[in-house]
């Protein structure tokens, strides 16, 4: 099982971007999936959560508003708008999938089993 993210890179503050995720080896139409970011020397932290039909998302405080995440089950996908870019906002943005019967996800790492590599965003001032 692979996830592949992508569409990280360097934007001035109020720029966007848009991250993506493919997974490949097997299919998580059921699950919920998720992107976190880390700052090195910090702890990872949640962005977002979308269900498994995409009807319902959820977003840490500070990017609510700002953020989108969407899903597409036909491409085993997970996406990330991100507008109104903020230095803050500067990090490796990592996409999660969950396994066995957690299908809601979780906002904390531990809820997660597979990983994507990690794509730096770094939003200048």
């Amino acid at each position: 099982v692979q996830l592949q993210a992508s569409g990280g890179g360097l934007v001035q503050a109020g720029g966007s971007l848009r991250l993506s995720c493919v997974a490949s080896g097997r299919t998580f139409s059921s699950y919920a999936l998720a992107w976190f970011r880390q700052v090195p020397g910090k702890e990872r932290e949640f962005v977002a959560l979308v269900s498994w039909n995409g009807g319902r998302t959820y977003y840490a405080d500070d990017v609510k508003g700002r953020f989108t995440i969407s899903r597409d089950n036909t491409k085993n996908a997970v996406y990330l708008r991100m507008n109104n870019l903020k230095p803050e906002d500067t990090a490796d943005y990592y996409c999660a999938a969950p396994s066995g019967s957690n299908y809601s996800g979780s906002y904390s790492e531990e809820g997660y089993d597979f990983w994507g590599q990690g794509t730096q965003v770094t939003v200048s001032s």
